[in-house]
C-alpha cells in the first residue's frame, strides 16, 4: 500500500517537469502493486500515461483547469469542510501537530490539509492508521471525486482509488455534492479570514500514533 499511496500522491501534484520524470516509477508502482484491484489500476495508469503523453504547458494547463475552478475541487481538504470559517485555522494547527508528532515535516509552501502532502504521510504509517484516517475523510474524498467525475475529468480515477484504499463505498454510492457556481479560488477566496495562533492547539496532547480526525460523515 505504502507505493499506492505516494504513486496517488504524485498524481494529484502539479505535474510540472519534475513530476513527469517521476512517471515511469509512479507507472511501474502501480503495474505491481496489488493493494488496489485491476480497475481502478488501469484507471489510475491512464491518467498517468495521459499526463505522461502531453506536451508539458498542456498537461500543467489542464491540471490548472481541473483544480482551479471553485472549491468543488479544491485538494485542500479543510476548504471543502470548513471553508473560510475560524475552524480551519485550529484544524490546519492540530493536523500540522499530528504530522510533527510522527516525525513527518512540511515545507513552508505545503498546507497540511492539502490531499497529496496527506497521502504522502500516510505512506509512512501502519496500515491501520491508514485505512482508518482515509475513512475518516472519505466524505470529503467523494465529494471532491463526485465533482471531478461530473467534469468527466480522469483526475476522477485517484479520489475513487482513495476510497477502495477505505474500503468505503465507491463514485456515486454516496450522496451527491451540492454543485456550486463556477468561480476561481481568486474569487472564493479573497477576503477570507483564517484565524491561526497556538492557542488553537492547547490541550491537545495524542500520541505519535493517534489518527487524523476530520468530521463526521453525514448519516
Amino acid at each position: 500500500m505504502r507505493w499506492t499511496l505516494k504513486a496517488l500522491s504524485l498524481l494529484l501534484t502539479y505535474p510540472d517537469a519534475e513530476l513527469r520524470e517521476k512517471l515511469p516509477g509512479l507507472i511501474a508502482a502501480l503495474e505491481t502493486d496489488a493493494a488496489l484491484a485491476r480497475p481502478h489500476r488501469e484507471a489510475l495508469l491512464a491518467l498517468a500515461g495521459e499526463i505522461a503523453a502531453a506536451d508539458g504547458l498542456d498537461a500543467e494547463e489542464a491540471y490548472v483547469d481541473v483544480f482551479d475552478r471553485g472549491r468543488a475541487t479544491s485538494l485542500n481538504l479543510f476548504e471543502h469542510l470548513h471553508g473560510d470559517s475560524r475552524e480551519r485555522g485550529p484544524a490546519m494547527v492540530d493536523l500540522k501537530l499530528t504530522y510533527e508528532r510522527a516525525g513527518f515535516r512540511l515545507s513552508a509552501k505545503q498546507l497540511p490539509d492539502y490531499l497529496p502532502v496527506l497521502l504522502e504521510f500516510l505512506s509512512t504509517r501502519e496500515a491501520g492508521e491508514v485505512r482508518e484516517t482515509l475513512a475518516d475523510c472519505a466524505h470529503l474524498v467523494r465529494g471532491l471525486g463526485e465533482s471531478l467525475r461530473g467534469r468527466e475529468s480522469p483526475y476522477a480515477a485517484v479520489p475513487a482509488a482513495i476510497l477502495a484504499l477505505a474500503g468505503e463505498p465507491g463514485l456515486g454510492k454516496g450522496p451527491t455534492p451540492v454543485r456550486e457556481p463556477e468561480k476561481s479560488l481568486d474569487e472564493e477566496w479573497r477576503d477570507a479570514e483564517v484565524i491561526f495562533g497556538p492557542a488553537a492547539a492547547c490541550g491537545n496532547e495524542a500520541p505519535a500514533t493517534s489518527v487524523v480526525r476530520f468530521a463526521p460523515r453525514a448519516s
